[in-house]
């Protein structure tokens, strides 16, 4: 995409989107969240670094011990609270678009993450064609451009439209992902950085883990926009 049709595409998402914030509706220099409602976000503390649920001291938590997952680490931008969680279904839901360059702010500061590829998290064909675009692509698009990363946007494909995972326990989760996805492209000695809106049990994260290590990845990192706490979780 050129300069132009990007600087061209900001200003458009300034006209269309208002000048105000998403929570309080007060005016606001840059038409997502005042200052006050941005110093309120549910921020994700001492956390498991595999997979980034809530764990004492950062340590890793009993759960990632007793079942090691396919990826290795887990980072979340917020906790899935309010405001976060109804930022992230605005997102999903075409809402607003200014709320992909949102976020993708608040993730410029990892700078500790180096991958090697990103993959944003893939839809089903079908699911694309009703929703007309893949919100997380957005943020991993914009994303990898302003850091200088390598995104994949076609070497990993979804094969299966499995349902929606809201209210099954996880070996139900792990079941209806199993072999979901599948890697065109080698991936041999990677670090790959998967991004996805919001991790709840990890399972569908975690099969897409397997499949890109199947495909070589030597490390897989998780970066999400948001972390369901989970008292009892799992992959």
């Amino acid at each position: 995409m050129s300069n132009r049709l990007v600087k061209y595409g900001r200003t458009l998402m300034t006209a269309v989107w208002p000048h105000e914030c998403f929570v309080c509706a007060a005016r606001t220099r840059h038409g997502v969240l005042c200052a006050a409602c941005d110093g309120d976000l549910p921020q994700v503390g001492a956390a498991c670094p595999v997979c980034a649920n809530p764990s004492p001291g950062g340590q890793r938590c009993g759960s990632c011990l007793k079942r090691v997952p396919q990826f290795d680490a887990s980072r979340a931008l917020f906790e899935y609270r309010h405001p976060v969680r109804e930022m992230v279904l605005a997102l999903k839901h075409g809402q607003g678009f200014a709320l992909a360059n949102w976020f993708c702010e608040k993730a410029l500061p990892l700078d500790d993450l180096q991958p090697d590829l990103v993959v944003a998290m893939p839809l089903h064909p079908r699911r694309l064609a009703e929703r007309g675009f893949n919100p997380i692509m957005l943020v991993a698009r914009e994303l990898s451009r302003r850091k200088g990363w390598r995104l994949d946007m076609q070497g990993v494909v979804r094969d299966s439209d499995t349902p929606h995972q809201a209210g099954q326990g996880l070996k139900q989760r792990l079941r209806n992902v199993r072999g979901a996805f599948r890697c065109t492209t080698r991936l041999d000695g990677m670090h790959v950085l998967l991004m996805d809106d919001v991790m709840t049990s990890g399972a569908t994260l975690n099969e897409l883990a397997r499949t890109v290590k199947i495909a070589g990845a030597a490390k897989v990192t998780n970066l999400v926009l948001a972390r369901a706490v989970m008292s009892m979780h799992g992959r």
